[in-house]
């Protein structure tokens, strides 16, 4: 039924973005960009590659938000994460997101990144999930091909950007609390940004969606390689 739920709400989704989005200059990902150990454990996953809808593919589009061009902005209300441009553009890209009691928001910075990384669950989800307390790297792994970790003040938030093995839910929210990508889309993202790069985390409930823009504060950001 969950699973319903979840399929039946990014069809309405879609459905109400369909009219928001005809500025979008959709983007293919480019396999030949990737590694020859991307290639081989992509080639060995065993989920199932769904597509993923419309209004979550990987895009090119106008930015109007105050954000310095190599920020990151995740707008967890609308399930879209953006990496700011110049001029006036950003690439966003469609996330799967936690429930709101998990979630983090605030300003961070990426202070590590990994690729292909293991998983350690918390004490938390641990109790929550019933999962072991290490799940060595590879194609399943629910961090995916990588991830972004995310600190404040000098501290590691917990709080993630990582891979799926769950590409169905992407435009979605489910159980845990970090920011889901696909795994061709999160490549994607870590090979354009560095250590350092800002990262605004939007407050539940102050989404940037078309109907519902806001203003966030303007953060720095390294340069997009």
């Amino acid at each position: 039924m969950s699973s319903l739920k979840v399929t039946l709400g990014l069809l309405a989704a879609g459905l109400m973005l369909s009219g928001c989005i005809q500025g979008a200059t959709y983007e293919a990902t480019n396999t030949n960009n990737f590694k020859p150990r991307d290639k081989e454990l992509l080639a060995k996953v065993s989920y199932v590659k769904t597509p993923v809808p419309e209004a979550f593919r990987r895009a090119i589009v106008d930015y109007h938000r105050k954000e310095a061009p190599g920020s990151i902005v995740v707008d967890s209300d609308n399930h879209y994460l953006y990496l700011v441009q110049k001029d006036g553009k950003a690439i966003r890209y469609g996330i799967t997101v936690g429930e709101e009691a998990m979630a983090w928001s605030g300003i961070a910075k990426v202070g590590s990144k990994t690729e292909w990384p293991a998983w350690h669950p918390t004490k938390g989800e641990i109790e929550r999930l019933g999962v072991p307390t290490f799940v060595a790297p590879g194609p399943d792994n629910p961090m995916g091909s990588r991830a972004l970790y995310l600190y404040s003040g000098g501290k590691d938030t917990l709080f993630r950007i990582h891979g799926t093995n769950q590409p169905e839910y992407i435009g979605a929210s489910i159980s845990s609390g970090c920011i889901r990508m696909t795994n061709e889309d999160v490549i994607d993202l870590y090979d354009r940004v560095g250590l350092g790069t800002v990262v605004v985390v939007l407050e539940p409930k102050h989404g940037d969606s078309p109907f519902n823009s806001q203003m966030a504060l303007q953060g720095g950001g390294s340069s997009v390689q």
